[in-house]
């Protein structure tokens, strides 16, 4: 079948199908299983009420335990077992979990995530501030914010395609094509680098390209709640006699605090997941590893599906806090 044809026929049956199970549990709830007449009709049309939200949300619901509730317990069991010749399974307890830990590549992929959540949150977060401050209430600060918002629209993947290429090396008696080679020979390199090769600095290489996706995010969101702050306090400070930078450090930032910690635990989350980015620049070589690019591995090369549902579960217990907190002080805006 097309693929165009494929598509809209998905839409059809998708749209159509929602449509119709609405409009048939509402009926089936009004008509057949408490019918608003006769003498307990009032108490009908209170039990259909507290029932129709439930009946509304099921297909949600539904679809939660079955592509979230459901891997997650599934995952937690294979965690637990080892993958025996002719599709079997034998129960082994702890042992994925003291082997994954016992593991140097583990033990590198964690220590190279403790430093992705020391550097990207906080840098998007800060750029993100910087840039929504200083194009707050400019003519061309839209066209600005618009720019810096772009990478958002780029998948990781295309975006880690891009700064591979920006980190490309060629031969030194061939042009360059990677600009940041040909900027370290224009400004007196020896010879060309193979920056992604380089242990330790690679990360930052990397990390470069989250951030650069990330920064757009925060800059949105920070805008909007820079733009929220009261005129009248700004304006107090400047007649008490505050300069620029005491009105953003004691009167702005402590004003969209909130703002402030949910983007960043935002990040953060988006930080712990992070694969794509090192799957398509260095894979996890040259001391990249990270814990999703592990458990890919694990899972997927290796084919042992306890240690990769093991550092699946480790992902997700370092996710959930964060997340909670997340959902937390989110909650305590809106009130």
């Amino acid at each position: 079948m097309h693929p165009a044809l494929l598509g809209l026929m998905t839409i059809i049956v998708g749209v159509g199908g929602c449509v119709g199970y609405f409009y048939g549990a509402n009926l089936f709830l009004d008509k057949v299983l408490f019918p608003a007449k006769g003498p307990n009709a009032g108490r009908n049309i209170n039990r259909a009420n507290i029932i129709r939200p439930w009946i509304f949300l099921f297909p949600a619901l539904f679809a939660l335990g079955l592509y979230l509730a459901y891997p997650v317990f599934a995952t937690l069991r294979l965690s637990f077992l080892e993958r025996l010749p002719g599709n079997e399974y034998a129960f082994v307890g702890f042992e994925n979990y003291t082997k994954m830990f016992a593991e140097p590549k583990f033990v590198e992929a964690m220590k190279n995530n403790v430093l992705w959540l020391l550097v990207v949150p906080a840098a998007s977060t800060a750029l993100g501030l910087l840039v929504a401050q200083l194009t707050d209430r400019l003519k061309w600060g839209s066209i600005a914010k618009s720019i810096i918002f772009m990478p958002m629209a780029i998948s990781f993947v295309g975006a880690a395609v891009i700064f591979k290429l920006v980190y490309e090396a060629r031969p030194e008696d061939v042009a360059q094509i990677g600009v940041l080679n040909h900027l370290y020979l224009l400004f007196g390199g020896d010879s060309p680098q193979q920056w992604l090769t380089i242990p330790f600095w690679n990360n930052f290489f990397l990390m470069i390209v989250l951030i650069w996706i990330q920064t757009g995010f925060a800059m949105v969101i920070l805008s909007a709640a820079l733009r929220g702050i009261p005129e009248e306090t700004v304006e107090a400070a400047v007649v008490d006699g505050a300069n620029p930078f005491q009105i953003f450090f004691r009167i702005k930032i402590p004003q969209i605090m909130g703002t402030i910690v949910v983007v960043w635990t935002t990040i953060t989350i988006a930080t712990l997941k992070v694969f794509d980015i090192v799957f398509a620049m260095t894979n996890g070589q040259w001391e990249t590893q990270v814990l999703a690019n592990y458990m890919y591995d694990k899972l997927f090369r290796a084919n042992d599906w306890g240690m990769g549902s093991a550092a699946a579960m480790i992902i997700m217990l370092l996710v959930t806090p964060i997340l909670v907190w997340n959902v937390y002080n989110a909650r305590k805006e809106m009130r």
